[in-house]
Parts: structure tokens; C-alpha cells; sequence
């Protein structure tokens, strides 16, 4: 099955489309290391019927054909190393973010750390960020509700473009979307070597953050937890949170975010 990528083709070095398949991830994982030369920097891998996704923290995401899109996007960086990579989900989910503001007007579309878009609250889209066995180079997936309803979504606290009123769309026209804040995001930071704060990819990211000024619990990914409030992000994309007993900061790489109530 072919489709029509006119619009997203613009942005990406290579764009395809597969009518099914377990993980765009994993494909293009598995595209990137067999046949580097002809997967380069900024190819995309999509389908809107993916039926062994993955999110964070190994957990499933698997949904309906044609309810949701699935996207990854591989990035070869030339002027920045590995050491900037945790930039990159919070990038994509900058991107993210933009689409579907500009998809859902009139509503509160935030970020929460790491990398889920929120509208009104409620997740809509998550990414997940898996680096080459080299090294060299990083797959960025995400996944985006579409078309579900209420009872079709995998968590309680979720929502969908068709749920507030995106509808008779084009597969295309969202994901020029996505494609065209990522690539001239991806640009900036490339251009700034990899450094967040003279891209101007930190500022973004923290003024569009809902956990940034929350209090939170972090659940760490070796069962402990701790609270406190989320104050800001380090120099490689950390979650800064500052903890009253005892008193200090403290930077998380990775865990789950829970919003608390105050």
C-alpha cells in the first residue's frame, strides 16, 4: 500500500510508510545498522498500524489500525557527540508539542518531563529515544492518539486529536507538522554544536513545560521514589528537583514524573 507523503517528504532525508508492522523503532534501529548508507541523518519510518510498540520503561503501546500514528526519526549528528543526545527527546517533544498546538487551538498543550505532550492535562502523544549500538546516532520514536475514543485509549488520562474535534485529516497533514518544527528544531541545536542554552532549546523547553514549577513525586527505576519541586533542567536535560528533607537538588536522568496536587 502506497500513500502520499508529499507534504512530510519535504523535511525528511528519506520517508516510508509501512502498512503494519510490531515497532517503527526497532525497524529503523535494525535499517540504520544494516544499510547505513542508505538510511542517513533525519530518515523517517511511519505507519498508523503498529501492533508491538514500545514506550518508556519497556511498557506496550499498541493501538487500533489507523488510530494513532507511529513515527521514529533517525538522527546521524555531525557537529555534536553523544553527550548532548538527552537533549534530543525533549526536542522531538518541543516538535511534538508545536503540532498539536497548532492542530487543538484554544487549548493548554505542556510538556511534561521527559517527553509526553499534554493537552489540557491529558497525554496525547509519548516519545522514546533508543542510540545506536555505535554510538553515532540516536532513533527517536513517537506516538500520537488520532482517531480513539475515551474508551479506546490505553490509560484513563488520555485524549486524542479526534476527541477534540481534529478530524477529516490526512495522515500528511499532521505529520508535516511534526516533521517541520523537528527538522528546523534539530537544525538550530546542530547549528549551536549540540549546546541548549545558546540554541535557545532550554528556554523553549521550560516555557512550555508543565512539570517545571510542579510539585512532584519521581519514581526512579529502581523502585525508590522521592518528592519535592521541579525548578528546572541541567546542562544535559535533567530534571532538577529541589527536596526539602534533606535539603538539596537533585538531578534525574530518567523515572516517572507524577504531578502532584498542592
Amino acid at each position: 500500500m502506497a500513500m502520499e507523503l508529499k507534504l512530510s517528504s519535504e523535511f525528511a532525508s528519506r520517508i516510508e510508510y509501512l502498512p503494519e508492522t510490531g515497532s517503527t523503532n526497532t525497524d529503523l534501529l535494525a535499517f540504520a545498522v544494516s544499510k547505513p548508507e542508505l538510511w542517513a541523518d533525519f530518515s523517517v519510518l511511519l505507519t498508523d498500524n503498529q501492533n508491538a510498540g514500545r514506550g518508556r520503561l519497556d511498557r506496550q503501546w499498541v493501538t487500533q489500525p489507523g488510530s494513532a500514528l507511529a513515527v521514529s526519526v533517525l538522527l546521524r549528528p555531525s557537529t555534536f557527540g553523544i553527550e548532548a543526545f538527552g537533549w534530543l527527546p525533549l526536542l522531538a517533544g518541543l516538535a511534538m508539542k508545536n503540532a498539536v498546538s497548532s492542530l487543538i487551538e484554544e487549548q493548554e498543550v505542556s510538556l511534561k518531563w521527559p517527553n509526553d505532550v499534554l493537552v489540557n492535562g491529558e497525554k496525547i502523544s509519548g516519545l522514546l529515544a533508543e542510540v545506536l549500538p555505535n554510538g553515532q546516532g540516536v532513533v527517536i520514536g513517537a506516538g500520537l492518539n488520532l482517531k480513539q475514543t475515551k474508551e479506546e485509549l490505553p490509560i484513563e488520562n488520555a485524549t486524542s486529536l479526534g476527541l477534540h474535534g481534529v478530524t477529516n485529516f490526512e495522515l500528511d497533514d499532521v505529520l508535516v507538522r511534526y516533521l517541520a518544527s523537528f527538522r528546523r528544531l534539530y537544525e538550530e541545536f546542530s547549528d549551536a554544536s549540540g549546546d541548549a542554552d545558546s540554541s535557545g532549546l532550554r528556554l523553549s523547553v521550560q516555557e512550555v513545560s508543565s512539570t517545571i514549577g510542579s510539585f512532584v513525586k519521581v519514581l526512579l527505576p529502581d523502585g525508590s521514589d522521592f518528592s519535592g519541586k521541579a525548578v528546572g533542567l541541567d546542562g544535559t536535560g535533567r530534571l532538577l528537583v529541589a527536596m526539602s528533607d534533606p535539603v538539596e537538588i537533585r538531578a534525574v536522568a530518567a523515572g516517572d514524573i507524577q504531578h502532584l496536587r498542592q
